[in-house]
């Protein structure tokens, strides 16, 4: 990995409410990104995970706190710049228009076109390969729409990574996938930050982030409880904290393993 094409995330003191009447979502979070790796968020429903995402991706503007994106300001990106720069997954999304999926794909090419400018052959090749490194390529004439929620998760990630960016949000990328195609978005992600890209993904299960996963930040209730080494946050003690409960880790593999 080539450390000067890898991606930074900085977060100092960073407060968030989407309501001034009720509680704050974020309070006081601080948080170092490695550039790089694959860091999982990991948290039960509620933790702010979702909302520290959007965050970081300028779509939520703190009501306190700095973002440093690459050690620069994070409101020192244009929106162009951020598009090329910071890529989002999410759990969902509702597809309005009856695209097929190569040219829902291609929306990823969107901030490296000027206005009213139509994808062209190098576009469409960037967005095959996306799709082929899924393994979706079969179903690029296929309208979206009407995707199963698999595979729906599965072109989202695909035209995430037509966006090419150097930095990848992912919420809960897993949620709706069988064994197999998790393991086709997993390969993907280390395939990513093998080639520097920075990977940061949510979730709520503890041994996705065990088995995928180089740095791990745990959150519970807008707080962040700890981060670091898989090796050395993993752990029982860390874990019983933020989800409430007893929660034992044994060795599997090298690798820690969950049992609640």
């Amino acid at each position: 990995m080539n450390a000067s094409t890898t991606h930074s995330v900085s977060l100092s003191d960073l407060r968030f409410g989407y309501d001034k009447r009720l509680p704050t979502v974020l309070h006081g979070l601080s948080l170092d990104i490695p550039p790089g790796t694959i860091t999982a968020i990991l948290g039960p429903n509620g933790a702010g995970k979702t909302t520290l995402l959007h965050i970081i991706l300028g779509l939520l503007s703190p009501q306190a706190g700095k973002i440093l994106i690459d050690g620069k300001p994070q409101t020192s990106y244009s929106r162009r710049q951020m598009s090329r720069l910071i890529g989002l997954v999410p759990q969902s999304e509702y597809i309005p228009f009856e695209f097929s999926v190569l040219e829902f794909v291609l929306l990823g090419r969107a901030p490296y076109l000027g206005p009213f400018e139509m994808p062209g052959e190098a576009d469409r090749h960037i967005a095959l390969e996306a799709l082929q490194s899924i393994g979706l390529e079969h179903l690029q004439d296929r309208p979206a729409p009407a995707l199963s929620g698999g595979e729906r998760q599965l072109a989202m990630v695909a035209r995430a990574l037509a966006q090419k960016p150097r930095i990848l949000l992912l919420d809960e990328p897993t949620s709706h996938l069988d064994l197999s195609n998790r393991d086709r978005i997993l390969n993907a992600l280390r395939a990513l930050a093998n080639d520097g890209v920075t990977i940061i993904f949510t979730t709520h299960d503890p041994n996705l982030v065990a088995t995928t996963a180089d740095y791990v930040v745990l959150m519970r209730q807008g707080a962040l409880l700890s981060a670091g080494p898989i090796a050395t946050t993993l752990t029982a003690k860390h874990l019983s904290a933020t989800y409430g409960l007893p929660v034992e880790v044994v060795n599997l593999h090298g690798r820690p393993f969950i049992i609640s």
